[in-house]
């Protein structure tokens, strides 16, 4: 037993260049510093590989500077020389925050500091360690990131349905008053300027929606060098003076499947983006071409698939951007505008418009260089739609059944039932589902169409409450969040028409969905029922 407790006492302590050697095999910083306080912190004695790999710089030129000189922020120094004077060995002090790189970027860590004393209990030095958190923080972020877009997403959904409905009314009213040959030429025109804000303020619910990804785009065949010809002198007016704006417009066949307005919205985002990065004297190119995408670009997941596509670019020659700020562009929140200057939302809409639209983006910058934005909208050999008229006289279908309409804004159901019954159509009314039940009861002949919210928590249960007694019953949904339809009903016989929706649109899905022909609303995926 006494020889084993000597051979306990005279075992080997580990060589410092053991203990040095096996610092350096860590994955985190190690600082060693001099245990005395001065200004600035622990000056350093020793680093390890894995510290200078963090912050690019060398042991040599850490070596003898004060701790503090790697950490962005200084507020912890108060917190550690209190900590210092009071602390015993076997304690520590703990923190977290950003160490400045050598190249001037920063990365996320936290930190620990210990005591380390001598045989003689003599505080002689403070052991620092580091541990790099940017992956974590950057997850954090983005968790953040989500919940705030969660919270634009909800606002959204509330506000569109409300506004949806006011402007429903604007819209609507304007068609009835352009209709009315008594009104006057001028006033026509004024007319028509109202509705025509009047859109492009549903637009604008639309793309905040569709950003949300709450709302399914309104897709149309169109002709994408058109588009760009019409909003150019729109997009010239934006950029100012002394700043152009050219086109090339290369694409021989331009027909894409995309929502107009999103488009005019993605274009409109890419060229202030682009106005905000040139000097005076600037220029900003517009271009499009066909692209063919062979089966030999297509071998990573994310490439894009093989197939025809329309070339969008939106090039500039501005100051460009450096690989950093290329990673997060996308990214909802992301600006580097000053504060107040920008929401960081405009190049996150542009992202999510490009992908409901089944198409690509990519950047092409550095510093110095310009910008290249680069979308992909694949080809489709279909004829594009007719465009939107301008208000018109409303069209006259002259129906004959029975209408039920559920519509709890009073101003909209009104509006809606007037219109109806002006066409000649039996219109019964109600602002809530149970009241338009009761309707349906007490109307002795048979009830052709319901209009509803199909997403209100009681207007399924009175769709299908109406369907058992009047099986013959057409739906019309006008969900501002569109749905899937019920599957206990025929596809044909159910469309949806988001609002705003124009009366003229009205007038003719209801015609043609009683008639059984194909409708200006759009047929729904199932729904439960």
């Amino acid at each position: 037993m006494p020889a084993t407790k000597k051979t306990a006492r005279t075992r080997p302590r580990p060589s410092d260049s053991l203990l040095a050697a096996a610092l350096e095999t860590l994955g985190e910083g190690v600082i060693i510093a001099d245990g005395r306080w001065e200004r600035g912190g622990f000056r350093i004695a020793f680093v390890n590989t894995s510290i200078c790999t963090m912050t690019g710089w060398s042991a040599a030129e850490l070596r003898r500077r004060p701790h503090d000189f790697l950490h962005s922020d200084h507020r912890h120094l108060a917190d550690l020389r209190r900590w210092r004077t009071k602390a015993t060995p076997g304690r520590t002090f703990t923190g977290e925050g950003y160490l400045t790189r050598r190249d001037g970027t920063r990365l996320y860590t936290t930190w620990t500091f210990s005591l380390v004393a001598n045989t003689r209990g003599r505080i002689t030095h403070v052991a620092i360690t580091y541990r790099d958190m940017t992956a974590k923080r950057s997850l954090q972020e983005a968790l953040i990131h989500s919940q705030r877009l969660e919270a634009v997403n909800r606002l959204a959904g509330g506000v569109a349905h409300d506004f949806n409905n006011l402007l429903s009314v604007i819209n609507g009213y304007c068609e009835i008053l352009g209709s009315k040959p008594s009104v006057r030429k001028d006033a026509s025109r004024e007319i028509g300027e109202i509705h025509r804000a009047g859109m492009q303020a549903a637009g604008l619910v639309r793309q905040l929606l569709a950003f949300s990804r709450r709302q399914t785009m309104d897709p149309k065949v169109v002709s994408l060098n058109q588009l760009v010809r019409d909003n150019a002198g729109i997009f010239a007016k934006l950029l100012g003076t002394g700043k152009s704006i050219a086109l090339a417009l290369d694409a021989t066949s331009d027909h894409v499947l995309v929502d107009p307005s999103q488009l005019q919205q993605v274009l409109l985002n890419l060229t202030l983006n682009a106005r905000d990065s040139l000097a005076p004297g600037g220029r900003v190119t517009i271009s499009t071409a066909n692209r063919e995408i062979g089966a030999r670009f297509h071998s990573r997941i994310g490439d894009t698939p093989p197939g025809h596509y329309l070339q969008l670019c939106v090039q500039d020659n501005g100051r460009g951007m450096d690989e950093q700020t290329q990673a997060h562009l996308f990214e909802p929140f992301f600006t580097t505008k000053e504060h107040g200057q920008g929401t960081g939302l405009g190049l996150a809409l542009v992202y999510g418009v490009v992908q409901q639209s089944g198409g690509y983006i990519g950047v092409r910058s550095a510093p110095g260089a310009g910008s290249t934005f680069e979308i992909l909208l694949p080809e489709v050999n279909e004829p594009a739609d007719p465009q939107p008229v301008s208000l018109g006289p409303l069209p006259s279908t002259r129906g004959r059944e029975t209408i039920l309409i559920a519509e709890a804004d009073p101003v909209v159901c009104k509006m809606v039932a007037g219109i109806l019954t002006t066409d000649g159509y039996t219109v019964l009314a109600a602002n809530t589902p149970a009241k338009a039940l009761q309707l349906a009861r007490r109307h002795k002949k048979t009830v052709h169409l319901l209009i509803g919210n199909m997403q209100q928590t009681d207007d399924p249960k009175l769709a299908r409450a109406v369907h058992a007694s009047h099986p013959s019953l057409h739906i019309i949904a006008t969900d501002s969040l569109p749905g899937p339809p019920f599957t206990w009903l025929r596809r044909e016989a159910q469309v949806t028409l988001s609002k705003p929706y124009a009366l003229s649109t009205l007038l003719h899905t209801v015609r043609a969905l009683l008639d059984g022909k194909p409708s200006p609303g759009k047929p729904l995926r199932p729904r439960k029922a």
